[in-house]
């Protein structure tokens, strides 16, 4: 009799020494018995037989009438197909043509004779099992009066078929008692003379016909781990073609008698089998895998500890720091929960894995860690800086290391690792790295990782031939990435629900900042940007209109995701990036200049979304809260220019500066001397349009101004041509308010001509602005771009909040069709 399995309700968790037993047990416990109930999984006969149809399972059924079979890839199933390419008929005519004729792998009933428990031989011909046909042939007559006979009795059913994966009825009495297809089957074998009938009866297809996939006769741990990852790979909306699944049964996992899929043998490279056993395999074994049992290893799968990717410890030959890295290894998994842990993670252990190189130079080997002492420390940090010297490795991956090992260890005693008990027992005090042996990292470039405003719109104009070689969901993504600055994966993983109104009806993006596991955060956006989400949206519920919006995400992924539930992935998106970035022609700067497309990444738009907002003159505050930084250094990193860039502006912009009458003050000096930088930082104080140096008004930080800001009428005052966008916004709202104060007819006299702008003032203003024009006139084109350069730079870094409001620069029109 063959063994059977019914599904286990509850069963404890398994320990890295469970038994089959207690694994199967744990698996089954964890197999929905709706997914058994939809895949149409029999346990009394231990077959599968997912129905025509199942969203993951279940093929086409085959268009032929009678056919039971699913199609696969074809018009129609193979047997079909097979016998269309045979007939003279076209393929109208062929799938009006009933399918009667009998074949091996079609269901078999019962004999017809009355009380009969045997199969017929032909539904068509034969409805009556082989002993009663002889029988019909001796008594000769239509098949109606040979059932009719009341000589003619029933006969005794013969049991199961021989072959151990079979689950039909034998037709033969003899010996071996084997259904139709395996009776068959064995008279061709039996003619090899080294042919083992036992191994074949052990080892042989089942036969199963259409959709049936039999799981009889393999070990009750392996059925458990094939269906748990069948069940795996439905959830995840991988469909599995059901008579691959069947192949992979009969032809690999079967003919290797192992009790366990890990000990199941690689079927060919690159086939089918070999990738459907891999998937099934790795999701089976994830799912019994536990911290304990994975902490034993050298080699751990971090799905134990909830993150994604491996850490692998063989690169570490002493024992003790080897522990040592798996105990700190341990304990920030249990901390982290970003998806770059492993990475991050293993980089540490790259660290320690060129320490132990060092100590293996040693005598000892390093295994005597109460011999060692600061003179191992310092050959690993020359062995390091021999390393970079030589070119095997850069100067970022050399600090890296020597950082990483230098965590470890510190972390290694905060955490009571030196206890008697303890891996770093006995180590001494001055082996230890300290924070003056870490290399100092070379100065950060000058030019920033945020993307010119002429590339960004070249960028803009070709999103189409991007959504041309991935998909909509991609292109999206990136228009996203532009217009919020947000990281990667914070786009990649929106919600469906992620738009949102404030109270003045304006639209405002739900997001989650997963890197600081933020949730929840908001951020105002266009309205042609929530256009695009709104757009997405409704495209999300067409495609998923049985699922609810609340399990839905905004940028769903095109394959294994029948329910809707998972993103793009932001890896995928920074490959499809990068290639696309590559097939575009060159960018060229407005100075003819082609700019490095390696400096075009995604992680770039989010810089460009800084660096923007803080030409605009945004205060870092307000930048930081919409960068979603704790830091205001954090957000200057960014943006923040450096010193050497800023003392270079400021000499560009000084040799343009102006009085109050528009005379240039140092239109002769082709330098500013350091005593002049210092005495413009500390003897003049910023006001609007320009700088104040009366001292009084110096000393109180621009509070004491008798003239209350009407600067242009002060000989202290000065300006430059960074202050000529201010100027001219300025002498705009000074001519809209005087027109508007004329037209009040509902205000006194007295009141509008107190409120009303001087005529003088204006005038003063336009013959400034028209002095700083002139000026710049003369420049040559390539000294006004230097120029108009440099004063972007100089208003950026400009910090004028004197309790008057600010006058913010124009965002630049990156895309036509929709602000920045």
């Amino acid at each position: 009799m063959k063994t059977l399995l019914t599904p286990t309700v509850t069963a404890p968790a398994p320990g890295p020494e469970a038994s089959d037993a207690e694994l199967t047990a744990f698996l089954w416990s964890l197999i929905s018995k709706d997914f058994l109930t939809e895949a149409g999984w029999n346990a009394e006969r231990c077959v599968l037989d997912p129905p025509i149809g199942h969203p993951t399972l279940g093929g086409r059924r085959c268009p032929v009438p009678g056919c039971i079979s699913p199609v696969k890839g074809l018009k129609l199933c193979s047997t079909c197909n097979t016998r269309f390419r045979a007939s003279s008929f076209s393929y109208e005519e062929f799938v009006q043509v009933p399918r009667t004729a009998p074949y091996m792998h079609l269901p078999v009933g019962d004999c017809r004779v009355a009380g009969c428990e045997r199969p017929w031989t032909d539904s068509g011909t034969r409805p009556v099992c082989r002993s009663h046909w002889w029988q019909l042939q001796k008594h000769g007559g239509t098949l109606e009066e040979f059932l009719a006979d009341p000589s003619i009795k029933g006969l005794p059913g013969l049991g199961d078929c021989a072959v151990l994966a079979c689950n039909r009825r034998a037709v033969s009495a003899g010996e071996t008692r084997l259904c139709h297809a395996h009776e068959k089957r064995i008279w061709t074998l039996r003619k090899d003379p080294g042919f083992d009938e036992e191994t074949w009866l052990r080892t042989a297809p089942s036969g199963a016909f259409a959709a049936e996939v039999s799981f009889r006769g393999l070990p009750a741990l392996v059925v458990a781990q094939l269906l748990f990852g069948l069940q795996h790979r439905c959830h995840r909306g991988a469909r599995t073609e059901i008579g691959n699944f069947r192949a992979l049964i009969d032809r690999t996992i079967r003919p290797s008698g192992a009790t366990r899929l890990e000990d199941v043998p690689d079927p060919a490279a690159n086939s089918e089998a070999l990738i459907l056993l891999n998937r099934t395999r790795i999701y089976a074994i994830r799912a019994v895998k536990t911290p304990e049992g994975e902490y034993a290893k050298d080699e751990w799968d971090l799905v134990a500890f909830g993150h994604r990717g491996s850490l692998v410890f063989t690169a570490i030959h002493q024992p003790w720091l080897r522990e040592t890295a798996k105990r700190w290894a341990r304990d920030y998994l249990s901390k982290v929960r970003s998806k770059s842990a492993s990475s991050h993670a293993q980089q540490h252990l790259h660290g320690l894995a060129k320490l132990s190189d060092t100590l293996r130079a040693r005598p000892d080997r390093g295994m005597d860690k109460a011999a060692l002492a600061r003179a191992d420390i310092e050959n690993f940090l020359n062995r390091m800086s021999f390393l970079e010297a030589n070119g095997q490795m850069s100067a970022l991956t050399r600090i890296a290391y020597i950082s990483k090992a230098r965590n470890v260890l510190r972390e290694g005693r905060a955490m009571g690792l030196t206890r008697p008990d303890g891996p770093l027992a006995g180590l001494p005090d001055d082996f230890v790295i300290t924070r003056h042996d870490v290399p100092k990292p070379p100065e950060p470039s000058e030019e920033g990782q945020d993307l010119p405003a002429e590339v960004m719109r070249q960028l803009g104009a070709h999103l189409d031939s991007f959504e041309a070689m991935t998909c909509y969901e991609i292109r999206l993504s990136v228009e996203l990435l532009m217009d919020t600055g947000r990281r990667p994966e914070e786009i990649c993983r929106l919600d469906l629900n992620c738009l949102t109104r404030d109270g003045q009806k304006k639209p405002v993006l739900l997001y989650n900042n997963w890197k600081e596991q933020r949730i929840g955060r908001q951020l105002p956006i266009h309205e042609p940007t929530a256009e695009l989400i709104i757009a997405q949206q409704k495209r999300v519920r067409e495609r998923f209109p049985d699922r609810p919006p609340s399990q839905l995400v905004l940028l769903p992924a095109l394959n294994l995701n029948l329910r809707g539930d998972r993103s793009i992935d932001a890896n995928h998106l920074s490959g499809m990036h990068r290639e696309w970035v590559e097939t575009l022609p060159d960018f060229l700067l407005d100075d003819g200049t082609v700019f490095d497309k390696e400096k075009i990444f995604p992680y770039a738009y989010r810089h460009s979304f800084a660096q923007r907002h803080a030409d605009a003159g945004v205060p870092i505050d307000v930048l930081a809260e919409l960068m979603d930084h704790d830091s205001y250094e954090t957000t200057r990193s960014y943006y923040r220019v450096k010193e050497v860039r800023l003392r270079e502006a400021v000499e560009r912009v000084t040799q343009l500066q102006f009085d109050r009458h528009g005379a240039r003050i140092w239109g002769a000096v082709t330098s500013v001397l350091d005593a002049e930088r210092a005495r413009r930082a500390i003897g003049a104080v910023v006001v609007p349009f320009g700088t104040c140096s009366e001292p009084t008004n110096v000393a109180a930080g621009g509070g004491a101004c008798p003239l209350r800001f009407r600067c242009v009428g002060c000989d202290h005052f000065s300006t430059d041509i960074s202050y000529l966008p201010d100027l001219r916004t300025y002498l705009d709202d000074l001519l809209r308010q005087r027109e508007k104060l004329r037209s009040m007819s509902e205000a006194d006299d007295w009141a509008r001509a107190e409120a009303t702008p001087s005529d003088a003032e204006i005038t003063r203003i336009r013959r400034l602005i028209q002095r700083v024009t002139d000026d710049v006139d003369t420049l040559t084109e390539a000294e006004r771009a230097e120029i108009q350069k440099a004063s972007q730079i100089v208003r950026q870094m400009r910090q004028n909040f004197l309790g008057m409001p600010r006058i913010r620069q124009p965002l630049p029109d990156l895309r036509v069709e929709r602000p920045a």
